[in-house]
């Protein structure tokens, strides 16, 4: 064994053991950061960083004869996170087989039976998985609404697919699960989403039957300071910008928002209704309502997803 567990590669439980690592063992480099978790059920070395290659490694650790990634997994190994919050701590690898192809049952692995096109498949590193458009509109059908445009819209962001082709193929679909919503959603991809959050956020806006906002609007001053909203009418000098956790959760950022709003308010005229999770998620319509009253616009309720997952 080298400088790093493993040599640096990645190892299953079972592999473990010969490494010198029993579960309890194990359990102790998980908790000490030794070793991190890359997939449910295989581990490297937490010095190793993570990249295409150990990800690559991880799946083939797990992955069943003749399966193909899927989904979350797919995706992941493009680049793409789009693993709901409740399993991006867990990432269970899932896999597809063609019709005729015993299922594998593995703990751990979510394994299928589907209709397989090698025009939908790609491979790399001997790693078989679909490819990013087949992969796209899989996640547009099965996930939950909004993170199934927040999936879709980090595909469009990273350049693996244009919105277009992705109506294109979704349209050709015929009595899959999901198509209705994968349709609808289709015409909703925005390349220029920045995050999830935007991309919640501007579902809960097309879905209250307002026009589409313009995303990442940029907005400059008499000094030529240059200012992003996350989604603008400008004719009307209204923005929507969602509140992250990752960045407005300190008081220096919220300063630094609520500062930047008050001047262009004050500078331009610039009018704000804003969310974060709490207000994008549950059963407060108060959002649509106050967004409605400064577009002049009753918002249409129900809308049609409101409790997270």
């Amino acid at each position: 064994m080298g400088e790093f567990i493993n040599d640096a590669m990645p190892f299953t439980v079972a592999q473990a053991r010969s490494l010198g690592l029993d579960r309890s063992s194990l359990r102790t480099a998980l908790e000490t950061h030794r070793v991190r978790r890359v997939l449910h059920g295989v581990y490297i070395d937490a010095m190793v960083p993570d990249s295409r290659r150990a990800r690559l490694e991880s799946v083939r650790r797990v992955m069943p004869v003749r399966a193909v990634a899927c989904n979350e997994t797919a995706a992941w190994l493009f680049g793409v996170d789009t693993f709901k919050p409740s399993e991006q701590f867990t990432l269970i690898p899932s896999f597809l087989v063609p019709h005729g192809t015993s299922r594998i049952r593995s703990r751990g692995v979510r394994c299928r039976q589907a209709i397989v096109d090698a025009a939908d498949v790609t491979v790399i590193d001997d790693v078989s998985l679909t490819n990013p458009l087949r992969t796209s509109s899989d996640l547009l059908r099965r996930l939950y609404r909004p993170y199934a445009l927040a999936a879709a819209d980090g595909f469009a962001r990273a350049g693996l697919v244009h919105p277009g082709e992705v109506q294109d193929y979704v349209a050709r679909l015929k009595g899959y699960p999901g198509i209705v919503q994968a349709r609808s959603l289709a015409g909703m991809i925005e390349p220029r989403a920045q995050s999830p959050g935007e991309s919640w956020q501007r579902l809960r806006i097309l879905d209250a039957g307002f026009p589409r906002p313009e995303a990442q609007f940029e907005v400059i001053d008499e000094f030529g300071n240059r200012y992003i909203l996350d989604h603008a009418y400008p004719d009307l000098r209204i923005a929507s910008e969602y509140d992250g956790r990752e960045f407005h959760t300190d008081e220096r950022h919220r300063a630094h928002d609520q500062g930047r709003r008050e001047y262009l308010s004050a500078t331009q005229g610039w009018r704000w209704v804003n969310a974060d999770r709490s207000r994008i998620f549950g059963p407060d319509a108060s959002y649509e309502i106050e967004l409605g009253a400064v577009l002049y616009q009753p918002p249409l309720l129900p809308r049609r997803w409101g409790y997270g997952r």
